[in-house]
């Protein structure tokens, strides 16, 4: 029987709303978009829907089999996370990466979308949460990502430059307090 829970699937798809940061990554895609032109957002969305589905039900195989466990995995994805939050918050560009032909796989569906914090995320959640719950919720969030990606332009139009940098601010410092909750819940882990 399908263990489907509305209270699970909210709660679910807030914290991947959350780690994922699709609002907050909207002056990354303008930027994306403005360096390559056009972004396919159906392509980049199913890609990141399926790197996530993939990861869910592999992801912990797939960490053992080259022998790293679930915390080591949960600490490294929190420095990602702190860092993408600390360029956010401060305006600064720390992670470096060769000028992109398409945007549409890389950088946008992994890892801006289904990055490191999104499958350090899963994991944590796969251990407290039915997985058709949390297949909904990246569903969901798949959709509302393809969405956002879709009206990218007008959404930077409507919220403008200074709108735009509050959001990416407010959303880093939200990033940030995940990186930190993230990493301390996982840490103690690492030494047991």
């Amino acid at each position: 029987m399908l263990d489907i829970d509305l209270k699970e699937i909210v709660t679910v798809s807030m914290v991947l709303f959350a780690v994922i940061d699709i609002v907050g990554s909207i002056p990354i895609i303008v930027n994306l978009r403005a360096k390559v032109g056009h972004i396919e957002s159906e392509k980049a969305s199913i890609v990141a829907g399926a790197i996530m589905i993939v990861f869910l039900f592999v992801g912990e195989g797939l960490l053992n089999l080259i022998g790293i466990d679930v915390h080591s995995f949960a600490v490294a994805g929190s420095f990602v996370l702190f860092f993408l939050a600390l360029e956010m918050i401060l305006g600064i560009r720390i992670y470096r990466d060769e000028e992109p032909g398409s945007a549409s796989i890389v950088p946008l569906a992994f890892p801006l979308i289904a990055g490191a914090g999104t499958m350090t995320t899963l994991l944590s959640l796969r251990s407290q949460f039915h997985t058709i719950n949390i297949i909904i919720a990246i569903l969901l969030n798949i959709i509302l990502v393809y969405i956002v990606l879709k009206s990218s332009k007008k959404i930077e139009n409507l919220l403008g430059e200074n709108g735009l940098g509050v959001v990416r601010k407010t959303f880093g410092v939200i990033l940030l307090a995940i990186a930190v909750k993230l990493f301390a819940a996982n840490v103690k882990g690492l030494f047991v």
